[in-house]
């Protein structure tokens, strides 16, 4: 098939001009531009399905595709496609398949919404092509070994498949310059980061970056751009290009006040609405939060209005649109949209005017299409970026009207700041821009691809565009010393590892964010048995926050709302205790599982833990009860206050679901609410909102489950053992409530669906294995890897070495009496369990493992740094030994003796790290667990392979 029809199988629709050139010219001949500069609306996105064609054909382009976006949104184009490539690939494009080496399995793909949402489906095979979809924050937290979200021990893991054999494409690369120079500094600086010697160089797949714009700021290098032949499409009925480029959109600019902006911005939307016998589509673009609110407040009462005067007029709709909310809202905000004619949909479908009104949230990856819009005057970039949301197929005549807010006047200092000069040049460059457009004969400015294009590309004016522009924050420089330290993930804390965050935004004033979940169930129990902190740990290890539960907003605006909240609930629980006693009964129930969750809000007592902050590496920050947030003393709040904006930035909060404070379209909310929130852990199917779509369908599917853990309450006199037990395994128990005697009356148990894996525990239970049987099978899923990688033979040897050596140290006695092994036909590697973690007294079998390996004849044979190579690789496939490893509970010699032995991994790994470089080791890495990952996932299901999967 030529590159035309295999293009149009795979995308649904035939390709542009440009992106056949775009194919050709590079992508077929395994290169990559450093940037592609296209205007907005003309399918930048598709470039994912020119590197799957490219590869099928042959291309030596890395495996993984990573497309990241920069914050999360309601509608991102590039789930909405690669959720198409996936399905397409399984229907008419299936063709391509099998030189994608996708025989008999889906394209894996990871996505920031619906049924694939991080689903990390990419990590199970490290020689699988796969796509990524993540946020800036995601991939490059993950990338730089501080994965926000992951663990410690799974953050080697993460770090060596997105530094290694993967293709970064960075959408809308202006709005993160400091994370696009840190991904530029990885990617050009072998010397610093790739292995030291180049034939090992040329051992590690490649890690290249794409940065893509519409704005004008670009990269050094070969950035591949529209040409004039470009506008040429014989092959299309229509030429796509020339009409989009060449969308009328009648730009005019007027004054309004700062005070009065909202009213100017809804009664501008209004006459637009009002001159037309249409029913319209018009976007309303707001700078802040606080403006959008009230823009649509003031739209809502003139729809109220108009009602009043003529209840037989046709349907209006408003809609506002934020970015904080959750993924399950986030679906159903999406359906909305689309029904409301924002996302694609043909005129002749309305059945009413909707005007949607937004915030930057709606600016970027969004495919947006409004008929006309109104906007107040921001940054030369976001400008771009807003009139790509109007008129975007330029199949209509958009009216666009720029309101520029006056500040009120106040008495200036003599000398302004510097921040208010930058200010008044930008702001002089943006109006000297606006008016250097062309005009049409109606005296509008012309603001048309094409017409952006052009300005652009005049000499005249770059000057021009850079003043107009949001300057690049500050940035701090990439060092090797920091990358090693960034590795050491073994270790807790170090002094020399700096938060990640000014590498991928910069230095910039933004306020913190903090995530927010709720539960159903949450690891407490009455305050006369408290909880230590590992046990907090270790049950979120065994339940961690799921991306599709996780809202992300302002730590400021979580922390009113929490203290707000938390008053509410107080005075609610006290009015029903003062008035009827009602409480008192429900109270003795509230650490009895299902009772306590089913429990009103009222029912929350003032010292029980009604939420856990928690860091991004899943570590116990601080637990809360109503009475740590609340106080009738002024001083005494403030104090709080300060005290929760301090633990809360940047970590993860989990609150009990009983404290409501969510809206049903998933937004923050500080009035009551009569209904707990549904939850990732509760009974009900978490994405029930979907239901009827596409997503629902395969979420509620038995063979992918969205959520891969449950939780049940169970009494301790009725079997622990799950009814279901062919899909999940029992992952972990909490006692939930005890006796004064410290005996446990009730479990929480978190079962896990059969073939996840978060903890090196999960991969020990399941259907019992003699560990010679794992060690072979193991060993015989690394030797497929490495064929399907390429590894030379010697490299491939050591490899499948390790691997089948990787679990010796499970042979200890006291290790199988801890998972419960069979007292016939041993040693286990996997067992049914129960383990009791106890018995280990923290032995670690992969430290167990060394004393095997270093002495087995084959390790023998090979060269010294192979040697090296695969004593690591067994120190450290659960994670540990970057650089520590602990050497509790270890029988193979006196402490002194092991502790020498525990120098050596660390010794070990500071020579491998400076010989492979950072993610090239962890890229050595990540092979041996995944192949050790997917032998425990066959022996869960021996029908399942999961490096040949079934299209669902």
């Amino acid at each position: 098939m030529t590159f035309q029809a295999n293009f149009t199988a795979l995308a649904g629709f035939p390709p542009m001009s440009w992106q056949v050139r775009l194919f050709h010219d590079w992508l077929a001949r395994g290169t990559l531009p450093s940037g592609v500069d296209i205007p907005t609306g003309l399918g930048k996105t598709t470039i994912m399905a020119l590197w799957l064609i490219a590869r099928a054909q042959g291309a030596r382009l890395p495996r993984r595709l990573v497309y990241v976006v920069d914050r999360r949104a309601v509608v991102d184009q590039a789930t909405s496609f690669a959720e198409t490539l996936r399905a397409n690939l399984d229907a008419e494009a299936k063709g391509l398949k099998g030189s994608l080496g996708l025989d008999g399995r889906s394209l894996p793909i990871s996505t920031l919404r619906g049924a694939h949402i991080d689903n990390r489906e990419w990590l199970d095979d490290p020689s699988a092509t796969a796509i990524i979809v993540g946020t800036v924050d995601m991939i490059g937290s993950r990338l730089m070994f501080e994965g926000f979200g992951v663990s410690r021990k799974m953050r080697p893991y993460h770090a060596g498949l997105l530094g290694a054999d993967a293709l970064v494409i960075l959408d809308e690369a202006h709005l993160v310059p400091p994370f696009e120079k840190l991904l530029e500094s990885i990617e050009t600086n072998p010397s610093q980061y790739a292995p030291i010697d180049e034939a090992h160089r040329a051992l590690i797949p490649r890690f290249k970056l794409v940065s893509l714009s519409a704005t004008g700021r670009e990269r050094l290098g070969d950035v591949f751009s529209l040409q004039e032949s470009d506008l040429e499409e014989p092959h299309l009925a229509t030429p796509i290009t020339l009409t989009r480029l060449n969308a009328t959109k009648r730009v005019t600019l007027r004054p309004a006040g700062e005070k009065d902006l909202p009213e100017r911005l809804a009664a501008e939307a209004w006459q637009i609405s009002r001159s037309t016998q249409e029913h319209i589509r018009c976007i309303i673009y707001c700078n802040k939060r606080e403006t959008a609110k009230a823009t649509k407040a003031a739209l809502d009462r003139l729809v109220s209005d108009l009602r009043k005067k003529d209840p037989g007029h046709s349907r209006i709709d408003t809609e506002l649109f934020v970015g904080a909310r959750r993924n399950c809202e986030r679906e159903k905000a999406a359906k909305r949209l689309a029904n409301l004619g924002f996302i694609a949909a043909p005129a002749g479908n309305r059945n009413g005017t909707a005007f949607l009104v937004a915030t930057s949230a709606g600016e970027v990856g969004v495919d947006l299409d409004a008929d006309h819009m109104v906007c107040d005057l921001v940054a030369w970039e976001r400008m771009v970026q807003r009139l790509g949301r109007v008129n975007r197929r330029g199949l209509g005549d958009a009216t666009v009207i720029v309101l520029d807010p006056i500040p009120a006047k106040e008495k200036k200092a003599d000398t302004p700041a510097p921040a208010d000069l930058r200010a008044i040049k930008q702001h002089e460059a943006l109006l000297a821009l606006l008016h250097s457009l062309p005009k049409y004969e109606d005296g509008s400015a012309d603001g048309s691809p094409n017409a952006l294009r052009a300005l652009k590309r005049c000499e005249n004016l770059r000057l021009l565009i850079s003043e107009a522009t949001s300057a690049a924050p500050l940035r701090p420089a990439l060092t090797r010393a920091l990358v090693d330290a960034w590795s050491m993930t073994s270790l807790k804390e170090h002094t020399g590892r700096p938060d990640i965050d000014p590498w991928l935004r910069g230095w910039v004033e933004d306020r913190p964010n903090t995530a927010i979940i709720w539960r159903r169930y949450l690891p407490i129990r009455a305050s006369e048995h408290p909880v230590a902190p590992s046990e907090i740990e270790d049950f979120f290890e065994a339940a961690p926050p799921h991306a599709s539960e996780i809202l992300e907003t302002e730590t400021w605006q979580v922390v009113d709302w929490l203290m707000s909240v938390a008053a509410k609930r107080s005075g609610k629980a006290k009015n029903l205790a003062d008035n009827d006693g009602s409480l008192d009964g429900e109270l003795d129930t509230v650490h009895q599982g299902d009772e306590r969750a089913s429990l009103p809000a009222a029912a929350l007592r003032s010292d029980e833990v009604i939420a856990i902050a928690l860091s991004p590496a899943g570590d116990l920050r601080q637990r809360y009860g109503l009475k740590d947030l609340i106080s009738g003393d002024k001083k005494i709040e403030t104090s709080i206050r300060d005290r929760l904006n301090r633990s809360l930035a940047g970590a993860t909060l989990v609150v009990d679901a009983r404290l409501g404070g969510l809206t049903s379209d998933g937004l923050l909310s500080e009035h009551d609410t009569t209904d707990s929130p549904n939850t990732a852990d509760g009974a009900d199917n978490w994405m029930a909102l979907l239901e009827n779509t596409p997503t629902a369908k395969k979420v509620q599917s038995v063979e992918s489950p969205l959520i891969r853990f449950r939780l049940r309450s169970v009494a301790a006199t009725n079997p622990v053992v799950s009814e279901d037990n062919s899909h999940w395994r029992e992952r972990l128990r909490f006692s939930a409530e005890r006796s004064d005697e410290g005996e446990t009356l009730r479990w929480l148990v978190v079962d896990k669906w059969r073939y996840d894996a978060a903890n090196e525990h999960d991969r020990s239970v399941g259907p019992s294995q003699s560990l010679e049987a794992h060690r072979s099978a193991a060993a015989a899923k690394a030797r497929e890897i490495a064929s399907r990688i390429g590894l030379p033979r010697l490299e491939a040897q050591a490899l499948e070495i390790a691997t089948r050596l990787h679990d010796e140290g499970k042979r200890a006695e006291h290790w199988q009496r801890a998972f419960n092994a069979p007292r016939q036909g041993g040693p286990y590697a996997k067992t049914e369990g129960p383990c009791n973690i106890r018995l280990l007294n923290g032995y670690r079998h992969e430290f167990g493992s060394l004393r095997y390996a270093e002495a087995d004849p084959e390790v023998q044979t090979l060269p010294a740094d192979l040697q090296e190579l695969i004593l690591h690789l067994i120190a450290a496939h659960h994670g540990q030994a970057r650089p520590l490893i602990r050497t509790s509970g270890c029988d193979d010699g006196p402490p002194s003796t092991l502790k020498a032995h525990a120098c050596k991994v660390a010794l070990r790994f500071a020579r491998l790290q400076k010989r492979w470089g950072p993610w090239g080791l962890a890229w050595w890495e990540s092979l041996l667990r995944a192949a050790d990952q997917q032998a425990s996932r066959d022996n869960d299901c021996p029908m399942k392979d999961i490096t040949r999967e079934s299209p669902k």
